[in-house]
C-alpha cells in the first residue's frame, strides 16, 4: 500500500514537471498558454480587377505578379502560407464589371487588388460591402467614392479630390479666374470636375463652361466640342480623361490651332501615366501637346524604388515580352500587394482565419437562375479591413498610412511641363505646404508654411514656345462687340453725356475709359449704349444691374463704388476719389474792430493778467532787500512792481535782477511770455487775414440732429444711404437735379420750401462749388469710396483695366484728362484773394481808439496837474496895476502859463524857493523897523 502510494505520489510529480516545462517553452517562444494557436492556411486565394490592355493596366499587371512573388519569397511576410492572385479583365465596362464580381466571390476571396476604374468600383463597391470583402484600389481616383458609403473599399492611391485643389491652386498661382473643364462624361470625370469646381469656388475662380465628351468618343465628337471651346472666352483648358481620350484632344485641338500662343493646357496624371510608361511617343504625338502642364501622382526617391525600377525592364520582357516603363499607377500597384500581405500577416497573428458562411438575404432569393448562393460572406473580412486601415510601412512610394478618413497620408503631385521630345519637373504641390520647387519629402520635417511668397514654381514653356504666362482669356471669336452702358445724364454733363445730335458719348469718364483701353495689349471692341432720357438722371442701381440681367457687358461713367454694387459685379480700380460730403451756405465774418481781442479767451486774458502781477509781486519780493532799484517809498515800489512786470511783455524791463532766486524765476517767466507772444501774433495773423466763414450746419452729424430738410442728387447713391444707412426718414429728403437747383434750394432755405444743406459726391460738390461761391462744404466726408467701371463678376477685363488705370495715374494722362474735362476759374479772382488778404482800418480802429484815449486822459491829468502847480506857484508874485484891462490880464497869464509849462520843473521849483525865501526875508525886515 505504500510502495503504490509512493509510486503514484511520483507519477503525479512528474506529470506536473512536464507540465511546467511545456508552459515554460510557450512563453519563451512569446506564445499565449491561453489560446491554442490556429495554423495558417497554405494558399490565401485574393482576385485583381484591372483592363489588360490599357495603359495603367499594362503596367499594373506586371508590378502586381512582381509584388506576389516578392511576398511569397519573403518568409518574414506570411509566414509559410501563399498568396494566390486570380486577375479578371474589366475593360472598364460597368456590365462586364459586375459580371467579373460575381465569378470572383464564387471564389472564396479574401481581397481585391483593384478595380482600376472608378465607374467599376462604385459598381462592385456593394458587392463588396455585402460579402465584406475588401477592395483595395489602385487606379480608382474618383473623390466620390467616400469610406462612409463603401467602408469596404480602401484607396491605395491619392484621390482626385487631392489632385484638383492643385489644379485650382495652380490657377490661382498664375492669377487666372475662370476654366474650362473638358472631361469624359461618367462618374470618373463628372465627380473629378465637380471637385475642381468646388475647389476652384475657395479661391474665386470658376468653371465657366463643362465641356463633356461620350465615354467612348470619336475624333468627330472632339472636333465638335473643341470647335464650341475655341469660341469662349477662357483660355485656361483643363483636360481630365483617360490617355487614349486626352490623344485625341491633344491631336484635333493642335489641329485646330489651339495648341498655339495664348492657351492653357492642363492635364491630369493619367496623360503622365501615358508619358512615363511609353516614353519616347512618335513625334508627332509629342508635337501635339507641346506646353502642355500636367500632374503626377508624386513617389519619393528610395531605396525600394531604385531597385524596382532596375528591375522592370527584365520583369517586363519575362512576363509580357513588350517593352514599357513603370508608372506611377505601377508603384502604388506594387505597394498594394504588401498592404494586404502585411495585413493578412497581422491579422493571422491576430487569431484571424479564413472562413465564408452564406448570406442569408441571397438565400432568401429563390427567383432565377443566377447561382447567388454560391457567393459567401467573408467571416474574417472585419477584422482584416482593420489590419489594412492599420498599415504603417515603408513603400516604393515612401511612408504608407491611412488618416482617419481613409486617405494615403502626404498626398503630393509632381507639376511636369511638356517640352520638347519629353518634360520637365517644374514644380510639386502637396497638401502639406502648396506649390514649391522643393520636393515635398524635404518640407514634411518643416513646419507648413502656405503663404503666397512661399508658393513658387519653375518658369514654363507655354504653347507657342513663349515663355510669357498667358493672360488666360480673350474676347469669344464670334465677332460681338462689349455692350457697355453708359448713363445719359441731365446735369453735370463734364463728366458723361451724349450729343444730343450726333449721339456721340463724350466726358470725363468716357476719355479716362478710352485711354485705358488704348493701353491694353488687345483690342477691346465696343459700342456705348446710353441709358436714361437725358432730361432726368438715371437711376444708377438699375444701370448697374442691367449686368446681372446680361442687357449690358459692362457700365463706364460716374458709378460710385459701394457695397451693395460690390456684391453683384467686380469693379476697375477707382479712377478718382470720390465720397458723401455735406454744402451748406455760408457768411463771411469780417474782422471786428476788437478783433484783437480774440485770439485770448476771457480766461485767457485775466490769467495771463493775474499772472503778471503774481511774477511782478514775487520778483519784488525776492530782490526787496539787496537791490535798490525795488526799494524806495510805499508809491514808488508799487509803481515799480506794475511797470517791472508788464514791461517784460516786451522784454523792455530796465530794473536788474540780483538774486539767484529772482534771475531764476524771471527767466522762467520770459520763457512764458515769449510763447504767450508768439501764439497770441499767429493766431491775430490768421484773425485778420484769413477769411472766416460760418455756417449754422457743422457737418453731417448736426444736419442729421437739425430735422432740417436735406437735398440729393437724383439718381445718386447718397438717397440710399441717408436713409437706410443714417436712417434720416425719407420725407426729410429733397430729390435736386442740376447745380441750379442747388443753388436755388439752398438759397430758400427750409424756411422757404428750401433745403438746409445738399449731401451729394465730392466731385460733383467740386464742380458746382467752381462757380457757386457762396457755399462750401462743412464738416468732413463721412464715406470713403471712388468711381470705377462695372463688369460682370469675375470678368478679367476687370483686373487688366485696373492694370490700365493705374498706369494713366503714374504717366500723368489721368491728371490730364481731369485737367482738360474739370478745371474751372475759381470764384474769386487772384486780385480778390489779394484784396482779401489786405488789412483795413476797420480791423484797427478799436485799437487806435483805446490809444486815443489813453493819450486823452493821459493828457488832462497832465492839465490838471499843471494848472494845480501853476496857481500855487504863482502865489507871491506881483499882480499887475488895476489899471490895466481885463484882456490884457488874460493873456498876460496865458502867456505866463505857457511859459510856466515850458520850463524845466526843477527850475521853476528854484524859481518858487527863492521867491519864497525872498519873502520870508522881507517879513523880517518889516518887524525890525
Amino acid at each position: 500500500m505504500k510502495d503504490w502510494d509512493f509510486r503514484s505520489f511520483f507519477m503525479e510529480l512528474l506529470r506536473l514537471f512536464c507540465v511546467l516545462v511545456l508552459c515554460f517553452a510557450l512563453c519563451v517562444n512569446g506564445v499565449d498558454v491561453n489560446v491554442t494557436k490556429r495554423p495558417r492556411p497554405k494558399i490565401v486565394n485574393i482576385g485583381a480587377f484591372f483592363t489588360f490592355n490599357s495603359t495603367i493596366g499594362r503596367v499594373a499587371s506586371v508590378a502586381i505578379h512582381t509584388a506576389l512573388d516578392d511576398v511569397n519569397a519573403d518568409p518574414s511576410v506570411l509566414k509559410g502560407s501563399k498568396l494566390v492572385v486570380d486577375t479578371q479583365d474589366t475593360q472598364c465596362n460597368g456590365f462586364m464589371g459586375i459580371v467579373e464580381a460575381f465569378q470572383f466571390m464564387e471564389a472564396d476571396i479574401v481581397a481585391v487588388v483593384g478595380p482600376q476604374c472608378s465607374m467599376i468600383a462604385h459598381t462592385i463597391s456593394h458587392i463588396a460591402n455585402e460579402l465584406q470583402v475588401p477592395l483595395l484600389s489602385f487606379g480608382a481616383t474618383d473623390p466620390a467614392l467616400s469610406t462612409l458609403q463603401f467602408p469596404f473599399f480602401i484607396r491605395t492611391t491619392q484621390s482626385d479630390l487631392f489632385q484638383m485643389q492643385a489644379v485650382a491652386e495652380i490657377v490661382s498661382y498664375y492669377q487666372w479666374k475662370e476654366v474650362i473643364a473638358i472631361f469624359v462624361d461618367y462618374e470618373y470625370g463628372q465627380n473629378g470636375v465637380s471637385a475642381l469646381g468646388d475647389k476652384l469656388a475657395e479661391r474665386r475662380c470658376k468653371i465657366s463652361f463643362k465641356a463633356a465628351l461620350p465615354p467612348e468618343p470619336n475624333r468627330s465628337d472632339v472636333t465638335d466640342l473643341l470647335i464650341k471651346v475655341a469660341l469662349m472666352e477662357s483660355r485656361v483648358l483643363v483636360l481630365h480623361a483617360n490617355p487614349t481620350v486626352s490623344l485625341i484632344v491633344f491631336s484635333v485641338a493642335n489641329y485646330l490651332q489651339m495648341m498655339s500662343n495664348g492657351y492653357v493646357w492642363i492635364a491630369t496624371d493619367s496623360l503622365t501615366a501615358l508619358l512615363d510608361s511609353r516614353a519616347p511617343l512618335s513625334a508627332q504625338i509629342m508635337e501635339s501637346m507641346q506646353g502642355v502642364i500636367a500632374l503626377r501622382q508624386h513617389t519619393a526617391d528610395s531605396k525600394k524604388k531604385s531597385e524596382l525600377v532596375a528591375r522592370w525592364s527584365g520583369l517586363v520582357k519575362n512576363q509580357t515580352g513588350d517593352n514599357f516603363h513603370i508608372n506611377s499607377y505601377g508603384f502604388y500597384a506594387y505597394d498594394t500587394v504588401w498592404i494586404l500581405a502585411r495585413a493578412l500577416d497581422a491579422f493571422f497573428n491576430d487569431g484571424g482565419i479564413v472562413s465564408f458562411s452564406n448570406d442569408s438575404r441571397l438565400r432568401d432569393i429563390q427567383e432565377g437562375n443566377l447561382n447567388l448562393q454560391a457567393m459567401s460572406v467573408f467571416d474574417g473580412g472585419k477584422l482584416l479591413l482593420d489590419k489594412i486601415r492599420q498599415t504603417n510601412m515603408s513603400g516604393v512610394i515612401g511612408s504608407i498610412q491611412f488618416d482617419s478618413n481613409g486617405y494615403l497620408i502626404h498626398p503630393a503631385y509632381d507639376i511636369i511641363n511638356v517640352v520638347g521630345t519629353g518634360f520637365r519637373t517644374v514644380g510639386y504641390w502637396s497638401n502639406y505646404s502648396g506649390l514649391s520647387i522643393v520636393p515635398p519629402e524635404t518640407l514634411y520635417s518643416k513646419p507648413p508654411n502656405r503663404s503666397s511668397v512661399n508658393q513658387q514654381l519653375h518658369s514654363v514653356i507655354w504653347p507657342g514656345e513663349t515663355i510669357t504666362k498667358p493672360r488666360g482669356w480673350v474676347f469669344p471669336n464670334n465677332g460681338k462687340e462689349l455692350r457697355i452702358g453708359v448713363p445719359n445724364r441731365a446735369s453735370y454733363q463734364e463728366f458723361v453725356s451724349e450729343e444730343p445730335h450726333t449721339g456721340t458719348i463724350k466726358g470725363y469718364c468716357i476719355d479716362v475709359f478710352v485711354a485705358a483701353v488704348n493701353l491694353l495689349p488687345y483690342p477691346v471692341p465696343h459700342r456705348f449704349i446710353p441709358f436714361g432720357n437725358g432730361h432726368q438722371n438715371p437711376s444708377y442701381t438699375e444701370l448697374v444691374n442691367k449686368i446681372i440681367t446680361n442687357e449690358f457687358d459692362g457700365v463706364v461713367g460716374d458709378i460710385a463704388i459701394v457695397t451693395n454694387r460690390t456684391r453683384i459685379v467686380d469693379f476697375t480700380q477707382p479712377y478718382i476719389e470720390s465720397g458723401l460730403v455735406v454744402v451748406a451756405p455760408v457768411k463771411k465774418q469780417h474782422s471786428s474792430p476788437w478783433a484783437f481781442l480774440r485770439p485770448f479767451s476771457i480766461e485767457m486774458w485775466c490769467v495771463t493778467g493775474l499772472f503778471f502781477l503774481f511774477v511782478g509781486v514775487v520778483v519784488w519780493i525776492l530782490e526787496h532787500r539787496n537791490n535798490d532799484e525795488f526799494r524806495g517809498p510805499p508809491r514808488k515800489q508799487l509803481v515799480t512792481i506794475f511797470w517791472f512786470s508788464f514791461s517784460t511783455l516786451f522784454f523792455a524791463h530796465r530794473e536788474n535782477t540780483v538774486s539767484t532766486l529772482g534771475r531764476a524765476v524771471l527767466i522762467i517767466w520770459l520763457f512764458v511770455v515769449l510763447i504767450i507772444q508768439s501764439s497770441y501774433t499767429a493766431s491775430l495773423t490768421s484773425i485778420l487775414t484769413v477769411q472766416q466763414l460760418s455756417s449754422p450746419i457743422k457737418g453731417i452729424d448736426t444736419l442729421i440732429a437739425s430735422d432740417e430738410p436735406i437735398g440729393f442728387q437724383v439718381g445718386s447713391f447718397a438717397e440710399n444711404y441717408l436713409t437706410e444707412e443714417l436712417n434720416i426718414p425719407r420725407s426729410r429728403l429733397k430729390a435736386l437735379g442740376s447745380p441750379s437747383e442747388y443753388a436755388h434750394a439752398l438759397e430758400l432755405g427750409p424756411s422757404n420750401g428750401g433745403v438746409a444743406a445738399v449731401v451729394d459726391e465730392r466731385p460733383y460738390v467740386e464742380d458746382f462749388l467752381s462757380t457757386q461761391c457762396g457755399y462750401t462744404i462743412v464738416g468732413s466726408e463721412f464715406t470713403k469710396s471712388g468711381w470705377g467701371f462695372a463688369f460682370p463678376r469675375d470678368s478679367p477685363l476687370a483686373i487688366d483695366m485696373s492694370t490700365a488705370i493705374l498706369a494713366l495715374s503714374e504717366n500723368g494722362d489721368l491728371q490730364k484728362i481731369h485737367d482738360k474735362w474739370l478745371t474751372r476759374g475759381a470764384c474769386s479772382s487772384t486780385t480778390d484773394e489779394l484784396d482779401s488778404n489786405r488789412l483795413n482800418l476797420s480791423s484797427f480802429w478799436g485799437l487806435f481808439l483805446i490809444c486815443g484815449l489813453a493819450c486823452f486822459i493821459a493828457l488832462l491829468v497832465y492839465l490838471v496837474q499843471m494848472v494845480r502847480q501853476f496857481s500855487r506857484h504863482s502865489v507871491g508874485e506881483e499882480i499887475s496895476s488895476s489899471s490895466e484891462r481885463g484882456s490884457t490880464r488874460s493873456g498876460r497869464s496865458l502867456h505866463r502859463f505857457l511859459s510856466f509849462v515850458d520850463d524845466k520843473e526843477e527850475d521853476v521849483k528854484n524859481r518858487s524857493r527863492t521867491r519864497q525865501l525872498q519873502m520870508s526875508a522881507g517879513n523880517g525886515s518889516e518887524l525890525e523897523s
